[in-house]
């Protein structure tokens, strides 16, 4: 089952839509129109199970070494629900993600600005 159609994602306050362009067994991709956003949703299964959802983000800018030249960049972000076969039950899990999600978007996500710095 896939995802609502289109999704949505707001970065520095600019909301892209993004519609599904790919769909397969166990991922769907989810791509902004100038292709400078993708959104991917993943399982993978074996041992155990990966759960994944990740944004794909590039832009156009100088490059450093040619100033006068203009080159793509990208970075990702992704969560990885990294999970055994058995043992805990969707509350559970549901349960470590929110703890994760309080842990790092507290005080105005100041852990990952630390991150980003360098920090651990």
């Amino acid at each position: 089952m896939s995802f609502a159609d289109p999704q949505t994602i707001t970065i520095s306050s600019s909301t892209s839509p993004l519609p599904r362009t790919s769909v397969g067994e166990d991922e769907s991709e989810y791509t902004s129109a100038d292709g400078l956003i993708v959104m991917t949703a993943s399982h993978s299964y074996g041992k155990r199970t990966r759960r994944m959802l990740r944004i794909d983000h590039s832009k156009i800018t100088a490059d450093p070494f040619r100033p006068a030249d203009n080159v793509k960049v990208g970075m990702g972000n992704y969560v990885v629900f990294d999970l055994p076969p058995a043992g805990y039950t969707a509350a559970e899990q549901l349960a470590v993600w929110t703890g994760f999600k309080t842990q790092f978007s507290a005080t105005s996500d100041l852990l990952i600005q630390k991150l980003l710095g360098g920090e651990s």
